[in-house]
């Protein structure tokens, strides 16, 4: 069995009017959005972080910086492709990913299916190994507030 290696990610947005709203890959209906310099997709940023992590590959930020302006608005699903080839070329292959959404507002379990799919496709795996998940915050904190959204990931990587 080669090695296996894990890793964490964690990713926040502030919720503002007239921003639109995705959340892996999928654009949400709703009245508020995240903003970023990206597409401000939390929950495929938090995805990224943990596949870099468990490789030691830095962070999203290292690898797509907000000072550059490549990166400006640039579809997130994009993003992850990259960090999907940055694994690739350093031997890894993705085991599975658990991520979950912190979001009091919308409810999202009607979009988790397709938001499965895009990360599967985006990361070159079977859709069963991953797992998306959303959950409130009892309106308790920023998420319970609905000034933002945060998403976390725990992903597992093998070498190949």
């Amino acid at each position: 069995m080669s090695p296996m290696r894990i890793g964490y990610g964690y990713d926040v947005h502030r919720l503002e009017p007239e921003c639109l709203l995705i959340l892996g890959g999928v654009q949400i209906p709703f009245e508020k959005g995240l903003v970023g310099h990206s597409d401000a997709d939390v929950l495929l940023h938090a995805i990224a972080d943990a596949l870099l992590g468990a490789c030691a590959l830095g962070d999203i930020g290292q690898h797509f910086p907000d000072s550059d302006e490549k990166f400006e608005d640039i579809d997130s699903r994009i993003l992850l492709r990259e960090v999907r080839e940055l694994l690739r070329e350093k031997n890894f292959k993705v085991v599975n990913i658990d991520a979950t959404i912190v979001a009091e507002q919308p409810k999202l379990a009607s979009y988790i299916p397709q938001m499965r799919k895009h990360i599967a496709k985006d990361v070159n795996m079977e859709q069963e190994r991953v797992s998306v998940k959303a959950t409130t915050s009892e309106k308790i904190g920023f998420e319970g507030t609905m000034k933002g959204i945060s998403a976390r990931a725990v992903t597992l990587v093998r070498e190949v």
